[in-house]
């Protein structure tokens, strides 16, 4: 018995990790060219499959049988193969649905933005029109029948309330790409991505930066892995089950990042963080060191902190896209924004407190701390920046243990 997903490109995909969770299979992850797409196909050599991008659409003229509602979106991510009979469904509408309601996100009555034209903005727009939104503009970059440029978009419609993007932009590796500026659109209400790596996308950062509701695609994609399974497997499964896998699931994949003073204890809290939680360990000052060959000292001396600061965000945005890692950073990681934002695709951040008096060090690695005068400018102008940023505060004026435990019991109920 074979199941699986068929796509172009599915080295970040996390649906062979959903499926097992969920349902009792093996799941596959079946890459496919567009010279061996139809070969398979043709072939029928499967019990069940999903489908991504991008042959949404194309898989449709080899099924035997399609559901209405599939139909009537005209894209199938979900294929049933009975009695070597293909049937074809639909379980993006239910995801997004989904994603919309345990968000409370009301499209009724509002200007809708749907960044893409594949497959998923397919079932997407299907959600909308079921939703009654008063408009939905489809953009996309080569111009098809009932679609725009994203120039007439920017000309035109600046003024949506609710922006959905259903376009790769954004996507691991390139997570530093976004496929708008959202600037551009100040009536927007929420941004909603189709994209689950990184977990929030630089679209969904721009949109927490503005304090607008965002939502990333995991919680989408579990959702119509659920809905999958019940048709693969033919049994209905609860809808809770799409919350706690997405718990789990960000508990085993988010990073947490330590922020804080130097000798804050960063990096040994982080240690034994790493090693309780099974996850990966990197300390960013250790990182520039060995990427460097150079003391930090050094670096500041050479190139004072301006230059320091240039390769620490270098860095920075190397380390961002690992995940189930805890990553401990350097005193003055907050002062750059763009060091959050690269932060916050995904992580969370843990403010170690610790106070002023126990900071004071003579340790010729951390020269911005070896002066009482030092110390104290740097703590009262960082103090706001850490406390901005912090997911979860923790202070460490006792043992390391209490400071790791008051950090996983926090972590755990996020």
């Amino acid at each position: 018995m074979r199941y699986g997903l068929i796509g172009e490109k599915l080295g970040h995909s996390f649906s062979k990790e959903i499926h097992e969770q969920i349902a009792d299979y093996i799941y596959d992850l079946i890459p496919l060219s567009k010279q061996e797409f139809p070969i398979f196909m043709q072939e029928r050599n499967f019990n069940a499959l999903n489908v991504t991008i991008p042959y949404k659409k194309d898989v449709i003229p080899y099924l035997d049988h399609i559901d209405p509602f599939a139909k009537e979106i005209g894209a199938v991510n979900t294929i049933v193969n009975i009695d070597n009979q293909l049937i074809g469904y639909n379980t993006d509408f239910y995801g997004f649905q989904y994603m919309l309601e345990q968000h409370n996100i009301q499209v009724k009555n509002k200007k809708v933005v749907v960044l893409g034209n594949g497959g998923a903005s397919c079932a997407i727009q299907a959600v909308l029109k079921h939703k009654k939104a008063k408009e939905i503009v489809v953009v996309n970059r080569t111009k098809y029948e009932n679609t725009i440029s994203y120039d007439e978009c920017y000309q035109y419609h600046t003024d949506a309330q609710i922006i959905v993007n259903t376009t790769p932009v954004g996507m691991y590796p390139n997570i530093n790409n976004t496929p708008i500026q959202l600037s551009s659109f100040p009536k927007c209400e929420a941004v909603l991505d189709v994209i689950y790596n990184p977990i929030f996308t630089s679209l969904c950062i721009a949109a927490k930066n503005a304090n607008i509701t965002y939502v990333g695609g995991l919680e989408m994609l579990i959702a119509q892995a659920k809905q999958s399974i019940e048709h693969f497997t033919g049994k209905s499964l609860p809808t809770s089950i799409i919350g706690e896998v997405y718990h789990k699931m960000l508990q085993e994949h988010f990073n947490i990042v330590l922020i804080g003073m130097p000798s804050a204890g960063k990096t040994t809290i982080g240690k034994q963080l790493a090693s309780l939680l099974c996850k990966d360990f990197v300390d960013t000052d250790e990182e520039i060191i060995r990427s460097t060959k150079k003391t930090i000292p050094a670096i500041f001396e050479e190139q004072q902190e301006e230059g320091f600061r240039k390769i620490e965000s270098t860095i920075i945005s190397q380390i961002s896209v690992q995940k189930n890692t805890v990553i401990s950073t350097g005193g003055g990681v907050i002062k750059k924004k763009e060091n959050i934002d690269a932060l916050s695709k995904n992580g969370i951040f843990v403010f170690i407190d610790r106070p002023l008096e126990m900071l004071l060090t003579n340790d010729s690695n951390r020269p911005l701390s070896n002066s009482l005068e030092n110390l104290t400018n740097l703590y009262h102008e960082r103090m706001p920046l850490y406390k901005k940023y912090a997911d979860i505060v923790v202070t460490n004026h006792g043992s390391i243990q209490e400071c790791v435990n008051q950090i996983i019991q926090a972590f755990h109920t996020l």
